[in-house]
């Protein structure tokens, strides 16, 4: 409903709450961070976990790949779970849950004596980090009165960029002076104290009125979302989405996921009311949240081995490249909702999205010799406009649905960025590789033909092969280089696309800014659906 103009909101959070709210939001930051930090450091440190012992695991190719996957499946299949189960349960006993699992997955990862059991604690790992994520933004709409929110969740978007930025330039500290184990190891203690500031300051909340469980709905969602996302880590290995081992998963997890659609929409206690996907303002900021990820993780994708491979910069210096993305979502997300209030959400989130996509053209534009300047400008640029798409989107997804089923609102937001993520990695990802692979192929006439296949798989194998030819291979150096950045330019196009679609989804369909005499969310959304009866479960905790 609309407040009048003048009228004093109900307050809708304990006073001892509301008190202690900021300090509060600082320990789901670190909690989040840890998560977030921990995905982004792991990608630097691939190549040592690659070496034989005792520098590394000795880990195969596609072992490295799975000590990611297995967290990634995990992750996504259960993040719709987790936020059910917080919203039934409680939401600070699911993140008390989840972060001790990841504490225990970190130290188990780091002690591991194979690839195999690396695999395996890292889908511990992802195991509690589901339960961390959508828990921490359901906390956060439970502890912050209704226009306070988009502030708090414009900081909160603000921590998920901060995470990007410095894993890498934590990883590469840790690995230049501490065994590729400490990567992992780093989380322990940051997890004890995280615990311990949980158990002083963070409220309990729950649904008051969860109704009954639906079993069927969460085994379905947790079927489909695994099924789904496997297929799409599958194409990506493959860079072919026509092989039945991807397409056979992808189809069966459509299959399951309209089932439970199905499932859902007939159901008299459902997980998830399947009705607020009818809303468009709600489609489209969970469509922008999607898109804006598949777009952004393909380039990141792209963008470390363009860094790192024809740059020759080491992980370190690559990571310190891209703070200037980090400190601009810092400074300018918590702000986002002042732009919001003035301009209304549709404008901003558009503008925002074309920062995005323009961000991402300009790789288009970048060769082996680009200024570092240019470089630090185009991730400002990018990270300026996911700092005004991210929290007004999010604070759409989340103030659509009442506020005992944060939870679920929390599950489905953070759903929709990790699946639009891993579509990004694999589709942009098999781009390159197909591109890359055509542009190669005709320069591999002096490598050995038992080598050929290898060296053209991707441009760190083919700079490997040309090392061990000796001076014969120099001019397949300079090849190599040449067929990675038109890959990356291709690339960064297709993405560039990708964020202009958001772009257009949003114009369309978030809503523009509201009347003057109606007080609006600075969001831009109209009206309170947040149920006010909804209170924390326990203020003193």
């Amino acid at each position: 409903m609309s407040i009048p103009s003048g009228a004093p909101a109900v307050p809708q959070v304990p006073e001892a709450v509301h008190r202690r709210r900021w300090a509060i939001l600082v320990v789901l930051m670190f909690s989040l961070l840890i998560v977030v930090l921990d995905n982004s450091i792991l990608n630097v440190a691939v190549k040592t976990i690659a070496s034989p012992a005792p520098t590394g695991l000795g880990a195969t190719q596609s072992e490295l790949e799975w000590s990611i996957n297995s967290y990634t499946l995990v992750f996504a299949g259960l993040l719709f779970t987790a936020g059910l189960l917080g919203d039934r349960i409680g939401r600070k006993k699911v993140l008390l849950l989840g972060i001790v699992l990841f504490g225990i997955g970190s130290a188990f990862a780091a002690m591991s004596g194979s690839p195999g059991e690396l695999i395996a604690w890292r889908a511990v790992m992802g195991f509690g980090a589901a339960f961390v994520m959508p828990a921490t933004l359901a906390v956060l709409m439970n502890v912050f009165e209704r226009d306070e929110q988009p502030k708090a969740i414009g900081i909160w978007a603000g921590s998920v960029g901060l995470g990007i930025a410095i894993g890498p330039i934590t990883g590469g500290l840790l690995l230049e002076h501490f065994w590729w184990g400490s990567i992992f190891l780093v989380n322990v203690p940051v997890v004890v104290i995280a615990l311990i500031a949980m158990l002083v300051l963070v409220p309990d909340s729950r649904d008051p009125k969860p109704g009954r469980l639906d079993p069927i709905g969460v085994v379905l969602s947790i079927i489909g979302l695994v099924l789904l996302v496997y297929g799409i880590i599958r194409g990506g290995e493959l860079a072919d989405f026509t092989d039945v081992s991807v397409l056979a998963p992808v189809i069966g997890g459509l299959v399951v996921l309209v089932v439970f659609v199905l499932h859902e929409k007939r159901s008299s206690s459902p997980a998830i009311d399947v009705t607020y996907f009818r809303k468009p303002a709600f489609s489209a900021a969970v469509a922008a949240i999607a898109l804006v990820f598949f777009a952004l993780m393909g380039v990141t994708f792209f963008s470390a081995f363009y860094m790192q491979s024809v740059r020759g910069w080491s992980a370190l210096q690559s990571g310190l490249l891209i703070l200037p993305l980090a400190i601009a979502q810092l400074v300018f997300a918590p702000r986002a909702r002042l732009v919001v209030a003035r301009f209304g959400v549709r404008a901003v989130c558009t503008a925002g999205m074309l920062m995005v996509a323009v961000g991402l053209a300009a790789f288009a534009l970048f060769d082996a010799d680009t200024p570092v300047w240019l470089m630090c400008l185009i991730f400002f640029v990018q990270g300026t406009g996911m700092a005004h798409v991210m929290p007004p989107v999010t604070v759409a997804v989340m103030q659509a649905l009442p506020r005992e089923k944060a939870g679920s609102g929390s599950a489905v937001n953070n759903t929709f960025r990790q699946v639009g993520g891993a579509l990004g990695i694999a589709v942009l990802g098999s781009v390159l590789s197909a591109v890359y692979r055509g542009d190669i192929e005709g320069h591999l006439g002096a490598v050995p033909a038992a080598a050929r296949d290898v060296a053209a798989e991707s441009i760190e194998a083919t700079l490997g092969v040309a090392e061990k030819m000796g001076p014969a291979g120099t001019p397949l150096v300079a090849a190599a280089y040449d067929a990675f950045l038109n890959a990356m330019h291709v690339t960064a196009i297709s993405s560039a696309f990708v964020a202009l679609l958001g772009a257009i989804v949003v114009a369309l369909f978030l809503p523009g800014r509201p009347p003057a005499q109606q007080t609006a969310s600075p969001d831009g959304t109209q009206g309170d659906t947040q149920d006010e009866s909804t209170v924390p479960a326990s203020a003193a905790q």
